[in-house]
């Protein structure tokens, strides 16, 4: 299954951790990670291209990790936009996929 965490901070998304495997078919064959990952590359790659400070991402063998550090409407848009998308994939495949918010106020 995969992961998803969302870390809250005063009502803004600080970070998101997505780790594991989501186990819908075999590695590189899998429809359930390909959507996660081209849903979180292009937002990533979007966000970047507007601003180059306005996030770290962080990507190993099974942790996508994005580190917000602008608060600025473009960067919160984008941002919520992404998650929205998670959580519509998981209402999909919520065999496969867990998002947990976590809020630090």
């Amino acid at each position: 299954m995969i992961q998803i965490k969302v870390d809250y901070q005063k009502e803004k998304v600080r970070e998101i951790k997505i780790t594991g495997h989501a186990e819908y078919a075999k590695k590189g064959r899998d429809i359930v990670c390909a959507a996660i990952s081209s849903i979180v590359i292009t937002s990533v790659n979007g966000l970047l291209r507007l601003d180059e400070k306005a996030i770290d991402y962080y990507q190993e063998e099974d942790l996508m990790r994005i580190i917000v550090k602008k608060k600025d409407n473009v960067t919160n848009t984008l941002i919520v936009n992404l998650i929205e998308l998670l959580f519509d994939l998981q209402d999909q495949y919520p065999k496969n996929i867990e998002i947990r918010r976590c809020y630090d106020d």
